[in-house]
């Protein structure tokens, strides 16, 4: 790895981010209290511009032939990191949201990055038919996206467990020579270091949706490259907080009669939060918990899709119902 540019990328975040947190209240970038937040005083946000801006820049100036070679992968993360930075500064509604990872999606399938197959189940390989590839890719893609984004609830969580995540996807990419995997995670896991020294409790800025939105993208990116190597089931280990996280509160909404895009206080974070009643603490157990899937899916890559499939559905459900916020009042 290129230690140089490494450095680089952390050093143009560190102070990227103390720039915004500077001046960019001016522009309207400051997150404002309300009653699903954890904490009680404005604090500064959109610190995803200068954190992802800082692997562009640097890259562009000193790295433009790798730039080039993956041009439709930073591409289609700047299309979803615009769009991200426009609802930081101007909250836009989730279908312009879409639009925007639907055509970052195509991009990507026109290149060939999609999921053409889930894998073999009891001796069978689910090989999706053509018409159904992009699809199903969008739909991965744009599920993870938002799934990451609603992980980003308490200072620090979305960070630490992106980091994990990345860490995982890089030791695939070393074992298997595969040079996106471990260029893409590296780059994102400097940047993200940066921002942890400003975003861990308490927050001195948060992300927004240019950071979580783009960190999803890239997670959705390096997973459907991974599945070169590994079992698709064991990626949904390796990324499987937020896919749990968004599952669990979709289905409490459901099971309540409530729109499933509406916002509440049902996520893992928010109930763990409620019990211990400390941010830190909170944040490290899901961090450590995250560790645990990565580990578990890194163990896995090569074992059969049927039993690790079985495995993650029975873990689905004993989160489903250990995380229910209406246990006490049951009770």
């Amino acid at each position: 790895m290129n230690m140089f540019l490494l450095g680089s990328i952390f050093l143009t975040s560190f102070v990227g981010i103390l720039i915004l947190m500077k001046y960019g209240v001016s522009v309207g970038l400051m997150d404002i209290p309300n009653e699903r937040s954890a904490h009680i005083k404005p604090v500064p946000r959109g610190a995803g511009i200068p954190f992802v801006l800082s692997i562009f820049l640097v890259l562009v100036f000193f790295d433009f032939e790798y730039f080039k070679t993956y041009y439709y992968v930073y591409l289609a993360i700047a299309i979803v990191f615009s769009i991200g930075t426009w609802d930081d500064i101007k909250n836009i509604s989730p279908k312009i949201k879409f639009v925007f990872i639907f055509l970052a999606s195509l991009l990507l399938y026109i290149n060939d990055i999609a999921i053409y197959s889930l894998g073999t189940y009891f001796g069978y390989e689910f090989v999706l038919p053509a018409w159904l590839v992009f699809p199903f890719s969008f739909f991965a893609i744009a599920g993870y996206t938002n799934a990451l984004n609603l992980m980003d609830g308490l200072d620090g969580l979305a960070g630490s467990i992106t980091i994990v995540i990345l860490i995982a996807f890089f030791g695939i990419g070393m074992e298997h020579n595969d040079e996106l995997l471990m260029s893409l995670s590296s780059f994102f896991i400097m940047t993200l270091l940066a921002f942890l020294l400003l975003n861990w409790n308490p927050a001195k800025i948060f992300m927004g949706d240019s950071g979580s939105l783009s960190l999803g993208m890239v997670i959705a990116i390096l997973g459907i490259q991974a599945i070169q190597y590994i079992t698709p089931t064991s990626v949904l280990f390796i990324v499987a907080l937020p896919i749990l996280d968004t599952f669990i509160v979709m289905t409490r909404r459901k099971q309540r009669g409530k729109s499933l895009f509406i916002a509440d206080k049902n996520h893992m974070h928010h109930f763990l939060l409620n019990i211990k009643g400390d941010v830190r603490y909170t944040v490290l157990i899901l961090t450590m918990m995250q560790i645990i899937f990565s580990l578990i899916g890194y163990q896995i890559s090569k074992s059969d899709n049927s039993l690790s499939l079985i495995l993650f559905v029975l873990l689905f459900y004993i989160y489903l119902n250990l995380f229910d916020q209406r246990s006490k009042r049951r009770k």
